[in-house]
């Protein structure tokens, strides 16, 4: 059972103040849960479940404190509009250490509102083998309960670092800086990228100008429909897919 002071804790977890105070985030549903569990970086403060998945993980959950809760007690804390089974809270990931970029692929975005394309970028990240995204400061809050619930447990294999890009890409000068724009060379026919920095941008207003002076190389993704533009989620997919593989 739940008493008050800690429903409402957990309630306050869906802002980023709190959260940021806190130096924890909310996890919600079985997959994702059960990851985090499993991931070896991933620390999982404490899980709030019903009984029948308490039942049915008895081998992931260890020594991690576990309290049964009701399903009313969990639509009360839940984040989602259709509250699954389990929610835990999770320590935030170090980031503290120094961003290396020589001999990988590191992703860029630049000023990412839409919390469900963060979490889909972390994702795809993922599953190419790209261990690091830099982001904007204005770009969503990866612990944004939204955008972990869309990685899918890749939260916890994927490095999110936030920094002023302008700033930290001038500095970078052992790699190429690619850009995803309207203009440039053909992703389809390039030669693949074993290293680089490759920079997405706004959903509508693409990369800002600051950064687009810092791009070496133009990569486009060719359009052949009358669509205006790609989901930038889509486009990292599209990018990656075409380079790295």
């Amino acid at each position: 059972m739940l008493v008050k002071l800690k429903i409402k804790y957990i309630q306050t977890l869906g802002q980023k103040k709190f959260r940021e105070e806190e130096g924890v985030f909310i996890a919600e549903g079985p997959k994702l849960v059960a990851e985090l569990l499993r991931a070896d970086n991933a620390i999982v403060k404490e899980v709030f479940a019903l009984e029948d998945w308490i039942s049915g993980n008895q081998g992931v959950i260890g020594k991690t404190p576990v309290t049964e809760i009701t399903a009313p007690e969990l639509e009360r804390i839940s984040q989602l509009t259709t509250p699954n089974k389990v929610l835990a809270i999770v320590q935030q990931f170090d980031t503290t250490r120094t961003i290396e970029t020589t001999g990988k692929i590191t992703l860029v975005l630049d000023n990412i509102q839409d919390p469900g394309n963060l979490g889909t970028i972390i994702r795809i990240a993922d599953w190419f083998g790209v261990e690091q995204v830099i982001c904007s400061p204005d770009t969503a809050d990866v612990y944004n309960p939204k955008v972990v619930q869309a990685t899918m447990g890749s939260i916890a294999r994927v490095k999110v670092v936030y920094t002023g890009l302008a700033e930290w890409l001038r500095e970078e000068k052992t790699v190429s800086i690619y850009g995803a724009m309207l203009e440039g060379q053909n992703v389809t026919s390039m030669k693949k990228i074993n290293e680089g920095i490759i920079v997405f941008g706004n959903e509508s207003k693409g990369i800002s100008p600051e950064l687009a002076e810092l791009i070496n190389i133009k990569l486009t993704i060719p359009k052949k429909g009358k669509a205006e533009s790609l989901n930038v989620a889509v486009a990292v997919g599209v990018v990656l897919g075409s380079v790295s593989l």
